[in-house]
């Protein structure tokens, strides 16, 4: 049953890791859960209770998607940065109502399955090249790195420098560093679940540090009635749909593409021919999540970078993506519990995440610089410009660019440059 289910093989997968695997994504995700209503709740007729509960549900059903459909550990909920894009530059910067964004989203996702159905989006994962998919993974660690960085607050905004150290000997930033110790002391003496049991001893030692908050057990989910099914069809036809529906698309699809690229590479599930196995079934997972999301009332859904964590625990089937649609469940219902575990705690496990997800980089040619300068843009625009989908473009034009210019055509596919000039027109229009 495990096998038809998830793609669980006996001989080669254990059940209990995939369960520590998926509590652990689950735990380094679940911070959407509070970001989400809070970022949607500025907006007049978004109530924060409703938006919580549909974020745990189109988490629910992205997971349980990616788990029976893909079969594979990744856990999906609505995405960071796309719901800030709804939100303060659809809704409040164009001036246009919650139900045309959420128009958008539920339209864009319609999009994402007739892409899928065809194939495109995997021939696009194809299409990139060996050293700049190695670049990805790398990339994708040093982000990770990054949040967590932010969220123990051990790296805080500076108005002269952009970023700088944060108050490492109280608060957060103390509770991180010595989570931090904690996490790595386990992982490096190979303790089974290791940052699981970071994540949860983090915990209490932040209680009599007063950072831990226990903010009860168990509360009734809220109705999604007043958000539920509210599309907005006035202006289908408009520019501007057409703008935001596309800006929708290039994030998620990218954010997408760079996660599933850099955790296979790292989870070594990619064939000797670099391509990922059940690759179409994943994204077609992403693209139901995404139009369901909307339809509950939430901006679109995309698999988590996070997924890593689960993953470095050893998490390799669709049971560990189940496990995180099971902890989406309990959350209904036991949010004030899950709600508790403060973002340094489980900011070290995403540290230590990053630097397993650097492992990649050793095998970039840095010998040929029409390979390693790209590779190298990616993997600095990642954390730099705060987004996966920014890396990736930008990585894809400088390599079109760098081969042209020194006469290497016979490097590229047609997929190449046609993604290059895509891309090129997405930041001149977009």
């Amino acid at each position: 049953m495990l096998h038809k289910l998830f793609g669980f093989d006996a001989q080669r997968h254990n059940v209990r890791t995939e369960i520590v695997a998926g509590i652990t994504t689950f735990l380094t995700m679940s911070y959407i859960l509070a970001v989400n209503p809070a970022i949607f709740s500025s907006l007049e007729g978004m109530p924060a209770g409703a938006v919580f509960t549909s974020t745990a549900l189109a988490g629910i059903v992205g997971c349980m998607m990616m788990a029976i459909v893909g079969k594979l550990p990744f856990g999906l909920a609505p995405g960071m940065g796309l719901n800030a894009f709804f939100v303060y530059t659809v809704c409040m910067g164009m001036g246009y109502s919650w139900q045309f964004a959420l128009t958008a989203v539920f339209i864009e996702g319609l999009i994402f399955i007739l892409l899928t159905v065809t194939n495109v989006r995997e021939a696009i994962v194809n299409a990139i090249p060996i050293n700049l998919r190695y670049g990805i993974g790398a990339g994708i660690g040093l982000f990770i790195a990054f949040i967590g960085l932010q969220n123990a607050q051990i790296v805080v905004l500076n108005q002269s420098t952009l970023v700088s150290l944060g108050d490492i000997a109280q608060g957060s930033a103390l509770l991180g560093f010595i989570g931090l110790i904690i996490t790595g002391f386990l992982y490096i003496m190979r303790v089974r679940g290791a940052m699981l049991f970071g994540i949860l001893i983090t915990t209490v030692i932040g209680i009599p540090m007063g950072i831990t908050e226990y903010g009860g057990l168990m509360s009734r989910p809220e109705s999604i009635a007043p958000i539920f099914c509210q599309f907005e069809w006035d202006h289908i036809l408009s520019l501007d749909m057409l703008v935001v529906v596309f800006t929708f698309l290039f994030i998620d699809m990218f954010d997408t593409v760079g996660t599933l690229i850099g955790v296979c590479t790292r989870a070594g599930m990619v064939d000797k021919e670099g391509k990922i196995d059940r690759l179409n079934q994943a994204f077609m997972s992403d693209a139901i999540a995404t139009t369901v999301g909307a339809i509950l009332g939430t901006s679109t859904t995309t698999t988590y970078v996070e997924s890593a964590a689960g993953v470095s625990q050893g998490g390799r089937t669709g049971l560990t993506a189940f496990t995180i649609g099971c902890c989406f469940v309990i959350t209904l219902f036991f949010s004030p519990l899950f709600l508790s575990i403060p973002s340094a705690a489980t900011a070290p496990v995403l540290i230590i995440v990053g630097l397993l997800m650097l492992e990649p980089i050793r095998n970039i040619d840095f010998s040929d610089y029409t390979e390693s300068i790209p590779a190298f843009v990616c993997i600095l625009l990642m954390p730099m410009t705060y987004s996966i989908s920014d890396g990736i473009l930008l990585g894809v034009i400088m390599y079109v660019l760098l081969n042209i210019c020194c006469g290497r055509y016979k490097k590229l596919t047609p997929m190449m440059y046609i993604l290059a000039l895509l891309f090129i027109l997405k930041y001149i229009f977009i």
